[in-house]
């Protein structure tokens, strides 16, 4: 099987998906967030290396999906491609840090990619309200993420209530804000339930 967690900055996808991976024995695969060489870079100057950024991820999330497809194993996901196209490319553009040149550019190479995709078998979205995520964006102290702004944050929350909103496949909302399964296990144990609840039904 293919899990995979989605969410805002900051939210808490892979602190979840090393438990999950743990608790389920899964195999973890993490976004390219240590050996980025674009990281740096974007929030410094968004709109100089913007599409530079989202063509490294969408290159290194299709790479994952090739991965997944080989595997036998059930893999747990660090974000998705459909973040990548749906959400934060189109943010970009919309706040004027991508061209539209460059915008079309990056929308041609992933529906070329996109022929190569099925969505995962359960896709769990950890929704949080833009307060909680720059809390939790200041405690985690990433040197980089320093200059995110309020504003990128709440836009990309928007889109992400878009997406699901009209997602079609399998998915489970998780209310971030409610619940610390990083420090309670009875927190984490609420999210486990309701994941064994919907696995289960895919198998009836």
């Amino acid at each position: 099987m293919h899990i995979a967690i989605a969410g805002n900055i900051g939210v808490g996808k892979t602190t979840l998906c090393k438990m999950l991976a743990k608790h389920y024995k899964w195999s973890p695969l993490f976004e390219a967030v240590d050996n980025n060489p674009y990281l740096d870079n974007f929030y410094e100057d968004m709109q100089r290396w913007a599409f530079n950024l989202q063509v490294f991820f969408l290159n290194s999330r299709f790479r994952q999906v090739q991965d997944i497809l080989k595997s036998k194993k059930t893999i747990i996901q660090d974000r998705t491609i459909y973040e990548d196209a749906y959400i934060f490319a189109p943010n970009l553009q919309a706040m004027g840090l991508m061209t539209q040149r460059d915008y079309e550019n990056y929308l041609d190479l992933f529906q070329l990619m996109e022929s190569f995709v099925t969505p995962p078998d359960l896709l769990i979205y950890l929704r949080a309200d833009v307060p909680a995520l720059v809390n939790r964006i200041q405690n985690r102290g990433r040197d980089y993420e320093e200059g995110i702004r309020i504003d990128y944050l709440k836009r990309l929350n928007e889109r992400y209530e878009a997406f699901f909103a009209n997602y079609e496949h399998n998915h489970l909302v998780i209310q971030a804000n409610e619940v610390d399964f990083q420090n309670k296990k009875s927190d984490l144990g609420i999210i486990i339930q309701k994941i064994d609840s919907n696995l289960s039904g895919l198998f009836k």
